[in-house]
């Protein structure tokens, strides 16, 4: 291998690593403040830090609102690339619905709910 062929594999390999860590980015970017209960954050624009993101709350029955099922054709999006609907974002409800709703809490039906919901999207993370 000549020098040329090693700096086009580096190249190549930083900028894998680069766009996996944006797409990364980008599927993380939901975000809870449980000051704010009854809402979620997600971005309207492409990302380029979590310091300088600009997002849009959002109410948090509208976070992962097709349950992980493929998008209505005339669905509009809420937030940037349609994070708020993926696999992703129905794990975070799941987890912020239980945060909300712990095991052993007023509303025994509501966490047990949510505590099969997380349960289900953890083992399809595990296939």
């Amino acid at each position: 291998m000549g020098r040329n062929s090693v700096r086009m594999l580096a190249t190549a390999m930083l900028f894998i690593l680069v766009t996996v860590e944006a797409a990364d980015m980008i599927r993380k970017s939901i975000i809870f403040d449980k000051k704010t209960p009854g809402v979620f954050y997600c971005p309207q624009h492409k990302p380029t830090g979590i310091d300088k993101m600009i997002v849009r709350a959002r109410p948090l029955n509208k976070l992962c609102e097709f349950d992980g099922e493929p998008l209505p054709e005339d669905y509009k999006s809420d937030c940037y690339h349609d994070v708020d609907e993926s696999e992703f974002a129905c794990k975070e409800k799941a987890r912020i619905m239980i945060r909300l709703h712990p095991p052993g809490s007023d509303s025994i039906k509501d966490s047990e709910k949510w505590v099969k919901a997380y349960d289900k999207y953890i083992k399809k993370r595990k296939l």
